[in-house]
């Protein structure tokens, strides 16, 4: 269903057909920390459009950015290796899938291999 709603100026009107009615700022500030047990993580070893650069890869989280920052940093520490975090999704340099598995599982987390 379509809506219309006004702009922060007040003048102008914004179409939306469908999603989120209220401030994007808003959105962003509602992320849930879920406990670690609740959460099922998959780890993936991956080179797809990477230019054949090894990458593991960790999906599934539920935590908000702060919260995914620092346990990013930890995982770098542990594996000697850089990283990123993108989104809920979070890249460490290298094949360190084994060392992320382990190390998550001593957090909590459920953690499953993905892909080969």
């Amino acid at each position: 269903m379509a809506s219309k709603s006004k702009s922060k100026s007040g003048d102008r009107f914004v179409y939306q057909e469908f999603g989120y009615d209220g401030d994007t700022e808003d959105r962003d500030s509602v992320e849930l920390d879920v406990a670690p047990n609740q959460q099922n993580l998959k780890v993936e070893v991956s080179r797809k459009g990477r230019k054949g650069k090894t990458v593991t890869v960790v999906q599934g989280f539920q935590h908000s950015q702060e919260t995914l920052s620092a346990l990013l940093k930890q995982l770098k520490t542990h594996c000697g290796a850089g990283g990123t975090l993108k989104e809920a999704t979070v890249e460490i340099q290298g094949d360190h899938g084994q060392k992320v598995m382990t190390f998550l599982s001593q957090k909590g987390y459920k953690v499953k291999r993905s892909g080969g």
